[in-house]
């Protein structure tokens, strides 16, 4: 819906844009106050919503410019390079702000990871058991302090943590 962007004259679509940035950053955004006369309520919602999502994907995936007027086709060529203009100045304060949002998630990090594939033969309440486990080691470094956590799963535990880490990966994406 970034196409309604050329509705303002590009020196006020430079300072949506920042705005906008200042928003993405945590700082006051733009409010429909100041632009109620040319945008209606949904509309806004969509253009905001777009610019936001631009700026984070174009400097979450480190966009080329080329790609980033790709994505602003829609735009006249004088708004689009407004655009590019802003988010070229600000991509490391964009970047910090990304990275921030998503570290503030966990202070924690994985810094090493080791398996093994064991099969457990009998139990002490079955005599034949031949169940497959995974022991997992996994280092996690939280506030410079290195810890290390072991767990032993079978195969439905296993899915089960691979669906989850699945689901928070999607997560990620979706802050990037």
């Amino acid at each position: 819906m970034v196409d309604t962007l050329s509705r303002v004259p590009v020196t006020d679509c430079v300072k949506l844009c920042h705005r906008v940035v200042d928003g993405l950053c945590g700082r006051e955004c733009p409010t429909r106050g100041d632009y109620s006369t040319i945008w209606s309520p949904e509309e806004w919602l969509d253009l905001l919503n777009s610019l936001t999502a631009v700026c984070r994907l174009a400097v979450g995936n480190n966009s080329s410019d080329e790609e980033v007027l790709a994505g602003l086709s829609g735009v006249g060529n004088s708004h689009a390079e407004a655009v590019l203009s802003v988010m070229r100045a600000r991509r490391e304060e964009i970047r910090r702000s990304l990275l921030d949002r998503t570290n503030s998630i966990s202070s924690a990090t994985l810094q090493d990871f080791d398996w093994q594939l064991k099969v457990a033969l009998s139990s002490d309440k079955i005599s034949s058991l031949h169940t497959p486990l995974l022991s997992l080691s996994l280092d996690v470094k939280e506030n410079s302090a290195l810890r290390s956590f072991t767990m032993e799963m079978n195969r439905e535990e296993l899915n089960t943590l691979v669906s989850s880490l699945e689901a928070a990966n999607k997560v990620v994406l979706q802050l990037k």
